[in-house]
């Protein structure tokens, strides 16, 4: 029997679960919101470290079994099997540097991560932010949900940096900065620059 894993971009009400366990056994798990960020991830390795698990961060059989006590469950809520699978690959690219043009794991530009990520899970973007603004169904703020495209000015008028949404108000993208991270949508350098988010899938 395949069970599905836990892992960043995960959402629901197993996730509330894994939290709340995690925070009973005194783990920093931010808050128990259920959204597999960044801080719940953390707290997965450390677990996993501390029990002699393998240490990826990612909630598999063998790690909810240590964790929960139990057997892991079957069926799912929250994102579907190819949102999961989009944010895993984007989550594994994470401290990926910035290269302008760059469209692979040695160095991505913000929109060559975001074609990149979503062509490893079968779904084929344009290029370019603008294109991926273009070729997107435009949703509202409060609308958005995990996998979704948003994107921000910058250096240029209109889209000139997209991201993929996450969840709780952050997104994973190619800083020139600081390479592939995830920061905040709606607050700070970016929240000043969003401009709208799109839909691919």
């Amino acid at each position: 029997m395949t069970f599905a894993d836990f892992s960043a971009g995960d959402r629901g009400s197993e996730v509330v679960e894994i939290q709340k366990q995690l925070a009973s056994m005194n783990y920093n798990i931010g808050s128990v919101d259920g959204v597999f960020g960044p801080a719940t991830e953390e707290a997965v390795r450390e677990f996993q470290t501390a029990r002699g698990l393998e240490v990826d961060g990612i909630v598999g059989e063998a790690t909810y079994r240590s964790l929960m006590n139990r057997d892991m469950p079957v069926n799912r809520s929250g994102n579907s099997a190819l949102t999961r699978s989009i944010l895993r690959s984007a989550y594994n690219m994470r401290g990926v540097p910035y290269v302008f043009g760059g469209t692979s794991p040695y160095g991505f530009d913000c929109s060559g991560f975001t074609s990149y990520v979503f062509a490893q899970s079968g779904i084929y973007i344009p290029r370019t932010a603008d294109a991926q603004y273009y070729a997107s169904t435009r949703i509202s703020s409060s609308s958005l949900r995990p996998g979704d495209l948003v994107f921000f000015t910058t250096y240029a008028p209109g889209a000139s940096h997209v991201g993929i949404y996450v969840g709780n108000g952050q997104f994973i993208h190619a800083s020139s900065s600081n390479g592939v991270m995830v920061s905040s949508v709606f607050s700070g350098y970016w929240g000043a620059r969003y401009i709208g988010a799109g839909r691919v899938y």
